[in-house]
């Protein structure tokens, strides 16, 4: 069984073997779990994905498991809560980034009845076009978090090699999709 070379001769436990295997390109369904990837590539910004991969768990219990409705509502008290908690990045613009962008989410579900269906409106768009859309919706994304995010959910190409046994497992789920 071939794998993409980054973790071709990682340990089955290592959290990126863990990641590619189970996460990396799978579609979402959850709006929550959209949310949180959305977060975890912005904190990702200028890390390493191994710190982020690291520290998931504890971003989930920082942001409430991310749920979309209760970030929404983070006053300054929780951004100082958050700024204070070593388990996660303490960085006061990733964290109100995080606050507002849940607050657009709650928008965009009231006018596409989810934040996936949201996406699925716009796909499919070149990684030019997201960027757009995106910067014009959220706050502290880029053209890489864009990517990337876009990328792990499974809405842009490119995530696995062409002979990775996950990637043609997935490609097989969305041609049976079709």
């Amino acid at each position: 069984m071939s794998y993409c070379t980054y973790v071709a001769n990682l340990p089955k436990d290592n959290v990126h073997r863990i990641y590619h295997d189970t996460a990396y390109g799978f579609e979402i369904h959850s709006d929550d779990e959209l949310f949180e990837r959305l977060v975890l590539e912005i904190n990702q910004a200028g890390l390493s994905w191994n710190t982020i991969l690291l520290k998931q768990a504890h971003f989930k219990k920082a942001y409430h498991q991310f749920n979309i409705k209760k970030v929404a509502k983070y006053a300054e008290k929780d951004v100082e809560r958050l700024l204070q908690d070593a388990g996660i990045i303490r960085n006061r613009l990733k964290i109100h980034a995080a606050i507002y962008n849940a607050n657009h989410i709650l928008q965009l579900q009231k006018e596409h009845g989810s934040f996936k269906k949201w996406i699925e409106h716009h796909h499919p768009k070149s990684k030019e076009e997201w960027v757009k859309i995106f910067k014009k919706n959220f706050k502290f994304v880029g053209g890489e978090i864009v990517n990337e995010f876009l990328m792990s959910t499974g809405y842009l190409p490119g995530v696995h090699d062409a002979d990775c046994a996950i990637g043609i497992k997935l490609e097989k789920l969305k041609s049976k999709k079709k």
